[in-house]
């Protein structure tokens, strides 16, 4: 399928730095809960992600990540998802997060 410019700029995929996280226990697979900071423009968003293969709390504070920011929010179990973080598979099927390879302002819009 062939998509126009005008419809990819539709979606709205910005740099947050995540804040926090916390174990997501009740979720199918293992996850955990996510807030992240997107600037002033956006503020602080909440998500949530499969991703503990590659990742642990420790490792998640303060790195940069892409998201999704203009879909609607999405209820997962007892967590309200307002944003897509990104991630692309490993060999095994595991996400490995997507984010700029130097520190950019929060809240830049992927383009």
């Amino acid at each position: 399928m062939t998509i126009t410019y005008d419809d990819f700029a539709k979606v709205d995929i910005r740099l947050g730095r995540i804040t926090r996280v916390e174990p997501f226990p009740e979720a199918r697979k293992p996850a955990f809960k996510l807030w992240l900071d997107f600037g002033a423009e956006i503020g602080e968003k909440r998500s949530s992600a499969q991703i503990t293969a590659h990742y642990t709390p420790e490792t998640l504070i303060g790195r940069q990540v892409l998201a999704v920011v203009n879909f609607p929010p999405r209820q997962i179990g007892p967590v309200k998802s307002e944003v897509l973080v990104l991630g692309l598979p490993d060999a095994d099927g595991e996400v490995v997060l997507i984010g700029p390879g130097h520190e950019v302002p929060l809240g830049g819009r992927l383009f």
